[in-house]
């Protein structure tokens, strides 16, 4: 058990008589033999690399730039007893905590090992006797303990069944490319409990119960859905921590999905659980169990809560019976609601209170759609049905809610939510609280253009409802504004204190004051109104590709997936000198913007000149300039689209909406003509946000794309690639912009080179075992080449490494061994320090031990590991050194925002002191 802490010359009439579309080019003379500059100290620290786990080297301590949460954060666990300690889990393969009260957060993964564990956690517990000790839940399936209130983790067990048992093989190339992508795989489980009386006691109940996207219950599917990448059936039990377990199914159905165990505190035979199939009670210590719920009309239960005072034995129940909805007549009425239990779940009594509302009363057009979706969906007929079949909108009527929280301190303080952009539900506001134990309910968190045209004011008056807007944003505050409650609350919680946390959005947010007003707690405004912003280490942005070279002294831009670019702000903190101050310029910040940006350029004559591209959402294929340094953005030309057709998982054409498009990469500009650009569209993505396949462009193409009119037109230009070839990467020699480099992946990877701009193309001649080329670098100080080698699904150890060469691409030598090495870059300051990127490969059988990031300081003679503080330290998706500051390092998370690095500490200077 380990704990962790958290150029080749050649005639141009040479390539054009080579160049057949569709066929490849004759090589240059093979390389018969490849140089090696690794020395014998450096092959035995490769091959422990791979064989053997190794800790980071201190010298670089990463830090998490942010922006905070920038995406769905999908759970939030609370200590009992201390209100500084919290841990959250957001989507992105990522999980946080923080021990002083959420003003600053840390990963808690280990970031020395291979990327799986702790990569999305399901359930965070704690013990009543010990404060210090803690249990977690995965969705691998793997439970974990930590004795430091959760600083550091140690791995316990494996609980769920093997993939092969099912069939399913994630690493297998052929279960990826049919459509088994890594977060729909894995047997999971939904629930982990404590007995609060003896920690030693553990449960885990198999499912997925807690996936709103995916789990949606109707009068058809009651138990909802059965989805194929979660186990059923079962619980678990251990009383000795975890070390052993025993599984118990009888009497359970086979779909059984478990969505929370609470062992009674009065009594540990009494164990109570929340099921797709009732209610449950075991008197013998989860033995043996019973459906008993006497008083709930339906017995489907959402959600379930407890109040519990220790010094008066005082034990309640909440719990959230599903809505369901009834034809009446041209209308629709509900049942279900909220219930509180006395007698420890045996018998329950309504406390919906007048939760129902007016909807006749309430002119949003947004909840009226919703409205209609929850009860088409409710009933199995549809939205445009529904809305036919029922036009009369009812006057008394319950959404579908699926979070209960109660205050610790008052049990008469109680909270409920839904969510609205994944579940099957409608309703104004995101949550309903009351202060008198269910008699009476308000709305409490309330955002978007509904509460701030202040249109229904009488009636909510009327119900002493406030009607004014009270949740506070950071850099989407301008979009929320401008939206009516779209993007769905994940989570409800109440800490020690009575602070109440909600996630809307993609943000976290927290009420001091019962919801009366909600801030959120992601990030740091530097200054009122400024939109400049310091995040708290909390980062779930889709980081990608980092411009730091951008014509200006201290701005470096920053990309990413979801929320558009960002420049850095040279601003002196005095609390923390060396944080990063960003201010978004485009994306929810602007009206309208681009948010999923896969490439960026500047204009080499005018560094207010911007371009950049998305690959999904907003302005997706659109090439968008700004020439006011990214004030405004325009859409200058539309470069890609793709058709209606797509392949479903059995390889049928099906028609649906325009898919994704293929990752743009390498937006480059010609510094001699910048009329002339360049850019390439990679067929097999396999380090963006989702990697499945992309659709086959209508309008522009996979390979490498040329612009000779400033970008409003573009041409496809692959002479010399094979159809099936991936471009990855591109690079200008910086002494001829005739002559571009292309990295490529996939069948007939290699490196390319065009003496004509791209017009024909030919591979250059490699040391025999490299067959993938993922990147390209070219040092404008020394001309040195280097390339990045490895394959992502198939290959084998020898495939990759970095390679230099420092004769045109004439001979190679090998001077870092890992399987799939990504990148490798140089300091425009110092071309003695190099940062390498190192990723895992996606294969069961073989797996490199130590990815992440290397430093060299002395060219490439000596590493060093440093992932100290990376949450994605498997996912690197670019890293490079400061263009001014050599002691500067910066790192791009697949979800985890950026990252600043600084060697030795750089004597605690600021990012941008230039040395």
């Amino acid at each position: 058990m380990r704990i962790f802490q958290f150029s080749v010359v050649c005639s141009f009439s040479a390539i054009l008589t080579a160049c057949v579309a569709g066929q490849d080019v004759k090589q240059d003379r093979p390389i018969e033999q490849a140089a090696s500059q690794i020395s014998s100290s450096n092959v035995a620290y490769f091959k422990t690399l791979k064989n053997e786990r190794v800790d980071s080297d201190p010298i670089v301590q990463w830090q998490n730039i942010g922006p905070g949460m920038s995406g769905y954060n999908e759970e939030l666990w609370l200590h009992p007893a201390d209100a500084n300690v919290m841990f959250m889990a957001p989507d992105m393969h990522v999980a946080y905590g923080s021990w002083d009260a959420g003003n600053s957060w840390q990963s808690i993964q280990d970031h020395d090992e291979l990327g799986q564990l702790m990569k999305r956690v399901l359930d965070i517990e704690f013990s009543r006797q010990n404060p210090n000790y803690a249990v977690a839940l995965d969705w691998n399936g793997w439970v974990y303990e930590s004795v430091n209130q959760g600083k550091n983790w140690s791995k316990l067990a494996e609980l769920s069944p093997s993939y092969k048992q099912y069939g399913v093989d994630p690493y297998d190339p052929l279960a990826f490319k049919k459509g088994w992508y890594d977060e729909q795989i894995g047997m999971r489980l939904s629930d982990l409990a404590i007995d609060p009386n003896d920690d030693n006691i553990w449960y885990v109940g198999a499912g997925d119960f807690w996936n709103v996207k995916e789990n949606h219950r109707s009068l058809k599917k009651p138990h909802g859905n059965i989805l194929t990448y979660a186990d059923y059936g079962y619980i678990l039990k251990s009383i000795d921590r975890g070390r052993t377990w025993q599984k118990i199914s009888k009497g359970f159905p086979d779909n059984l999905d478990v969505g929370e165990i609470i062992v009674n505190p009065l009594n540990s035979e009494h164990v109570i659980m929340m099921s797709n199939h009732g209610l449950m009670h075991s008197h013998d210590a989860g033995l043996n169990w019973e459906t008993k719920a006497n008083g709930l009309p339906h017995n489907m239960p959402r959600d379930l809560s407890y109040y519990f005072d220790k010094a008066s034995g005082e034990f309640i129940l909440y719990l959230i019976d599903q809505t369901q909805y009834h034809a009446d007549g041209k209308s629709i009425t509900s049942s279900g609601g909220i219930y509180q239990s006395v007698d420890a779940g045996l018998s329950w009594q309504d406390i919906t209170g007048n939760l129902a509302f007016d909807l006749s009363q309430v002119s949003y057009p947004a909840e009226i759609w919703r409205y209609y979706r929850a009860i088409g969906h409710w009933l199995g007929i549809g939205t445009d049905k529904a809305r036919k079949q029922f036009p009369t909108l009812p006057t008394n009527i319950l959404p579908v809610f699926n979070r209960i929280a109660i205050n610790p301190n008052d049990k008469n303080e109680i909270y409920v939510s839904y969510n609205k952009k994944h579940d099957r539900t409608f309703g104004p506001g995101e949550a309903w609280r009351s202060l008198d134990g269910g008699k009476t309910w308000n709305v409490v968190a309330r955002h978007g253009k509904y509460w701030l045209s202040d249109k229904d004011a009488e009636y909510w008056a009327s119900r002493n409802n406030p009607s004014d807007a009270n949740v506070e944003f950071s850099h989407v505050q301008a979009y929320m504004d401008d939206h009516e409650e779209m993007e769905g609350n994940r989570l409800l919680e109440v800490n020690a204190k009575g602070e109440v946390f909600l996630s809307i959005a993609q943000q976290t947010h927290k009420s001091v004051d019962k919801g009366k007003t909600w801030q959120q707690v992601d990030d740091v405004e530097t200054a009122p109104n400024s939109d400049v912003w310091i995040g708290r280490g909390n980062s779930d942005l889709p980081g990608r590709i980092m411009l730091l070279d951008t014509g200006i002294q201290h701005r470096r831009l920053l990309t990413s997936g979801e929320h558009g670019v960002w420049e850095t702000v040279p601003l002196a903190n005095d609390n923390n000198p060396q944080a990063v101050a960003l201010r978004q310029i485009e994306g929810q910040a602007q009206v309208d913007g681009m948010y999923s940006i896969s490439t960026i350029a500047v204009h080499p004559d005018d560094p207010n000149t911007m371009y950049i591209m998305a690959w999904r959402q907003a302005h997706k294929g659109q090439l968008r300039r700004s020439t006011d340094g990214g004030k405004t953005w325009q859409n200058i030309s539309t470069v890609l689209e793709t058709s209606t057709e797509r392949n479903n998982r059995d390889g049928k054409i099906i028609q649906g909406p325009p898919g994704m498009l293929p990752a743009s990469n390498s937006l480059l500009i010609d510094p001699s003509n910048p009329d002339t650009m360049f850019f390439v569209n990679e067929r097999d993505a396999f380090s963006e946000i989702y990697r499945a396949p992309r659709r086959e462009p209508t309008k522009g193409g996979y390979g490498f794309m040329k612009s000779e009119d400033g970008g409003l037109t573009w041409k496809v230009s692959n002479n010399g690639f094979n159809k099936t070839t991936s471009l990855r990467r591109l690079a200008l020699d910086p002494l001829n912009s005739q002559v571009i480099y292309a990295a490529a992946t996939g069948n007939n990877g290699g490196l390319y080179k065009t003496i004509d701009q791209g017009e024909h193309w030919k591979k250059i001649s490699l040391p025999k075992q490299i067959k993938s080329v993922n990147n390209i670098y070219i040092d404008k100080q020394t001309n040195e080449m280097f390339i990045s080698t490895g394959r992502f699904y198939e290959g084998n150890n020898e495939e990759g490494g970095a390679w230099r060469s420092a004769d045109k691409g004439k001979t190679w030598h090998k001077f870092f061994d890992a399987p799939m090495v990504l990148q490798i870059e140089t300091s425009p300051v110092d071309p003695n320090i190099l940062l390498l990127n190192t990723g895992s490969q996606m294969r069961m059988d073989r797996q490199f031990m130590n990815p992440g990031l290397y430093l060299s300081q002395d060219n490439g003679k000596r590493w060093k590991k440093i992932n100290t503080n990376l949450a994605n330290s498997d996912k690197i998706i670019d890293a490079k050194p400061d263009p001014h500051n050599r002691h500067l390092l910066w790192a791009s998370g697949w979800g985890s925002g950026w990252y600043v690095g600084y060697i030795d500490g750089a004597n605690n200077e600021p990012w941008f002191t230039s040395k």
